[in-house]
């Protein structure tokens, strides 16, 4: 038989509040399996795997409301979400590595140990332009222009000189 928590060792579990959780429920995000006669909210197996899904997607970013809309879609597949997961994670972690690299070889150069090009000064901040107007565009650019194009207009935002890349 699965475990079972109340609502207070089901927070410390996911490291979230009771408060959180009961607004989560009152939002119709997360109800819990059970409430008991006296008012207790029980969670089960379902509800662990549901909150799990709720904080890898809080962790990109996601509004509540679409996640809601997205856990509700009938053809919802957990599998496939946690792929999905793990793909933008990866995407993150590259991002903000570039940007820790940028950083140390911009402390670097301040330390006089290696000499660091205005271009790569603004390197990690291209990319991550690029990455978030991929993620909130690309589809629909890529649609309408091709990948050729998009992929074109991208390299071309990286390699810009800083004096163009400000104008």
């Amino acid at each position: 038989m699965a475990p079972t928590y109340n609502i207070s060792a089901f927070a410390a579990l996911a490291g979230v509040s009771t408060r959180t959780l009961r607004y989560y429920d009152r939002i119709g995000l997360l109800h819990p399996a059970q409430v008991t006669a006296a008012g207790y909210r029980v969670y089960g197996a379902a509800e662990v795997d549901r909150l799990q899904q709720i904080l890898f997607y809080r962790a990109l970013e996601v509004p509540l409301a679409d996640i809601a809309a997205l856990l509700a879609r009938p053809d919802f597949d957990r599998r496939t979400a946690l792929s999905a997961h793990i793909n933008a994670l990866q995407a993150r972690k590259q991002r903000l590595q570039l940007l820790i690299d940028t950083a140390q070889k911009s402390l670097a150069a301040m330390k006089g140990e290696s000499t660091m090009t205005d271009n790569e000064k603004f390197k990690g901040f291209k990319q991550e332009m690029i990455d978030r107007n991929e993620a909130q565009y690309g589809s629909e650019t890529r649609a309408a222009y091709g990948d050729a194009a998009v992929d074109a207009a991208n390299k071309k935002l990286k390699d810009m000189p800083a004096a163009e890349f400000n104008e």
